[in-house]
């Protein structure tokens, strides 16, 4: 029951932390994945005004900001609003079978871990600030790569018309305060407290969703089990996991698992 109940409260919680550092790429990815010419060289005009354009949006260091100013408080905010849910939602959003979850009574995730773990709560925001601490160092060694990322999807973008626009705006005195901050806004508590406000819609569509991905596969064969494989995929299953076929065969469970 634990297992469940911290499998549905992190499936739920990810999501949430994924939408706020991932709206800071939206940009970029979107120009990246759908540009026809997305492989064609950069105009070398336009990517120098781009990069003159992602140090006033995105300088050196804007990781480091983020995660130690507004990651503890957004993620104290969004573990909050995870435990006050009822476990009800949260497992039928975590994907737990309906079998499972119309077994579970109407009290919160909070509630329940605090009968498990009277320290449930400080436990997870030691946890959580924590991984922050090892994350900003590895965001930080990353951060150039992004940086280089955002310049070419600028630079694809915008014109080196608009892109000349765009720093004569940022060099100003309410251009450059908007720029410093124009990432970090997403992180905002008011922004977060409204894109929390979006799992109860999730919740109520799920069931919907759910059949609608069961219907979009249904065309397919169902995955194949460890016993399926022939000798040649049990061989390479068993290398490419860096185990034995007699491991693999004593274990059929894990190999279903893998097989999938």
């Amino acid at each position: 029951m634990k297992r469940m109940l911290i499998a549905a409260a992190t499936c739920c919680a990810l999501p949430l932390g994924s939408v706020a550092a991932l709206a800071q790429d939206t940009a970029a990815a979107r120009v990246t994945t759908s540009t026809p010419q997305a492989a064609a060289p950069v105009d070398p005009v336009r990517l120098a005004a781009a990069r003159r354009t992602v140090d006033f949006v995105f300088p050196a260091g804007t990781y480091a900001r983020l995660m130690d100013g507004k990651m503890s408080g957004l993620m104290d905010q969004m573990m909050d609003t995870v435990g006050k849910m009822p476990l009800r939602q949260l497992a039928a959003l975590g994907g737990i079978s309906q079998d499972k979850v119309s077994k579970l009574g109407d009290g919160t995730l909070k509630e329940v871990m605090a009968i498990y773990d009277p320290h449930y709560q400080e436990r997870s925001q030691l946890t959580l600030r924590a991984m922050t601490g090892e994350l900003v160092p590895l965001m930080t060694q990353f951060e150039p790569a992004v940086r280089d990322g955002l310049a070419q999807a600028y630079a694809r973008r915008f014109t080196a018309q608009q892109l000349d626009e765009l720093n004569r705006f940022f060099a100003t005195p309410t251009g450059t305060a908007y720029a410093a901050d124009s990432f970090a806004i997403f992180m905002d508590r008011e922004v977060m407290s409204k894109m929390s406000e979006i799992m109860p819609a999730m919740i109520k569509e799920m069931p919907g969703m759910m059949a609608r991905m069961k219907e979009a596969t249904a065309s397919l064969p169902p995955p194949r089990n460890f016993e399926d494989l022939t000798a040649a995929e049990r061989q390479k299953l068993a290398t490419l996991l860096g185990v034995s076929v007699d491991e693999l065969s004593r274990d059929k469970s894990a190999g279903r698992g893998t097989a999938k």
